[in-house]
């Protein structure tokens, strides 16, 4: 009997901590949406990978360098760039761009709004490789063509 309490307990928190965190929004239809505060969302994920940028080249000039800080920034910078992938991926490519057939009225803003989604994602992919400013930079005029071309379809 306490073997399986054990093992039970164990499977428990093995699927507890493989669950993972909450995504930026649920897959279930539930029909509530803020697309504003999404496009809010990524341009403030967009900033902190800028300041983990400029961090990360600071503390890499000082003598002695600290590493762990480094290490920090690094990490966070990484995190925002993927937590910016999956509002891209999870909200917008799999629930807000509704695919247009091709002769449907629509088509050319729905495969504007797709490509620049996926530029957007691979650009973020590119901040978390490098500390280029020059990524930040294309993040922010790439998501706000976006954003007007998402906002303008409506």
């Amino acid at each position: 009997m306490k073997k399986i309490l054990v093992l039970t307990v164990t499977l428990a928190v093995f699927l507890a901590v493989a669950a993972g965190p909450l995504r930026a929004h649920c897959q279930v239809p539930c029909g509530i949406y803020d697309d504003e505060a999404r496009f809010k969302l990524l341009l403030e994920h967009v900033t902190t990978i800028e300041k983990a940028m400029k961090e990360i080249a600071a503390l890499s000039a000082q003598s002695p360098v600290n590493y762990n800080q480094v290490v920090r920034w690094v990490m966070n910078k990484e995190k925002h760039a993927e937590e910016f992938s999956e509002i891209l991926s999870y909200y917008f490519l799999a629930q807000r761009l509704v695919p247009k057939a091709v002769e449907e009225e629509g088509r050319a803003a729905y495969l504007e709004q797709l490509e620049l989604c996926q530029r957007l994602i691979v650009l973020a992919m590119k901040a978390k490789q490098t500390v280029d400013l020059a990524h930040v930079q294309a993040l922010r005029d790439l998501l706000a063509k976006l954003q007007n071309s998402y906002f303008k379809k409506k």
